[in-house]
């Protein structure tokens, strides 16, 4: 993807294979700064305080974080030790263990002279993969957009929650890839944009993505989703996904599960975007087995943005001394998801498709 016309991804290995660099997410849509890690604790970093956010991205980001390690110390305890300590960067987002899983399979085999320049081909794929991955997906989205533009006047009208964009991924996006798709093809399309409470990524990081790509978009207020969809205002809702279980709950940003309620309620088809990537085959049940990361109150209590003097100052909206609860993720039923738009096709949300789905896998 490009801003201000430029290619841009929001991670990229250097040349020399000693550090990488990312956006720093938690600046923007005020500022875009590109910052430098070298070594698997400012990896964690980035990923813990969501320099980097995003199931993809966070594994993508882990797996160079690992690779960063067997630079400096590429024996057994050393690529243990790391694989414990990236896991431990955030709970929710499968990508993590599935890409730190990934990378102890291609390593723990190799002698340890080999291992570094191994690890970093593995972070490589894995982030080329992800690439390759959200683009074929996005093909896929592409038909349900063209299909329901081809009985309609007007722009497809699509409701999408959080970030699930190419700042969300190595490049493209999920929930995104079908709707950029779209619009470089001459499809006419017009995103609903949840902000996105605590953190505001619908606000502070969709709507300015949206925005770089030249997309027709609309930001909302989370709760307006509803009343969109009961005045015929939303075509289809595609969200994005941080884990899937084998029978098809879906967990992703909290509100996610609302959204899911009124799509089923009004008879607007619900879409998850999910990279196989995202699939947990080792849990069925979403609502009580994944775990649900708790964050800071104050990412509640305290809101940042941008003065009329150009400042960005952060500001508390509460009364001193209320206690906030802040449950960053929420778990949809497969019962309300009317399909799961992956790299090898759109597939139903239930353990048989899903487990022939992974079976066929190249």
């Amino acid at each position: 993807m490009k801003v201000a016309g430029k290619a841009m991804r929001p991670l990229r290995a250097n040349a020399q294979r000693d550090a990488v660099q990312i956006i720093d997410q938690r600046l923007l849509p005020h500022r875009l700064h590109l910052e430098t890690l070298y070594t698997q604790q400012q990896v964690l970093t980035a990923i813990r305080d969501m320099w980097v956010r995003g199931a993809p991205l966070i594994g993508a980001t882990a797996a160079y974080g690992l690779a960063l390690q067997m630079r400096q110390d590429a024996s057994d305890g050393s690529l243990q030790a790391s694989a414990d300590f990236l896991r431990s960067a955030r709970p929710t987002a499968v990508n993590l263990d599935w890409a730190i899983t990934r990378m102890l399979r291609v390593l723990r085999p190799l002698s340890v002279a080999k291992r570094a320049a191994a690890a970093w081909d593995a972070a490589d794929a894995i982030a080329e993969e992800d690439v390759a991955a959200n683009a074929a997906l996005g093909r896929h989205g592409l038909a349900l957009l063209q299909a329901i533009a081809a009985r309609k006047s007007g722009p497809v009208q699509v409701l999408t929650h959080c970030n699930a964009g190419w700042l969300a991924t190595v490049d493209w996006g999920t929930a995104t890839s079908p709707i950029y798709q779209a619009h470089a093809a001459g499809l006419a399309v017009h995103v609903w944009v949840d902000e996105t409470r605590p953190r505001n990524q619908g606000a502070s990081l969709t709507a300015w993505e949206l925005g770089q790509a030249g997309v027709p978009h609309t930001l909302i207020a989370d709760n307006a989703g509803g009343h969109l969809m009961q005045h015929g205002q939303v075509d289809i809702v595609i969200v994005g996904c941080d884990r899937v279980t084998a029978r098809g709950d879906v967990c992703n940003k909290i509100g996610t599960y609302l959204k899911a309620l009124a799509a089923h309620d009004n008879g607007v088809p619900f879409y998850v975007a999910m990279p196989t990537s995202t699939l947990d085959l080792r849990l069925m049940d979403g609502v009580v087995e994944i775990p649900i990361e708790d964050r800071s109150a104050r990412e509640v209590t305290h809101l940042s943005g941008r003065t009329a003097a150009g400042e960005v100052v952060e500001v508390c909206i509460t009364a001193e001394g209320t206690t906030a609860a802040n449950p960053a993720f929420d778990v949809t039923p497969a019962r309300l998801v009317s399909g799961l738009i992956t790299e090898r096709g759109i597939v139903p949300a239930d353990e048989a498709a899903l487990r022939r789905l992974m079976e066929t896998a190249p």
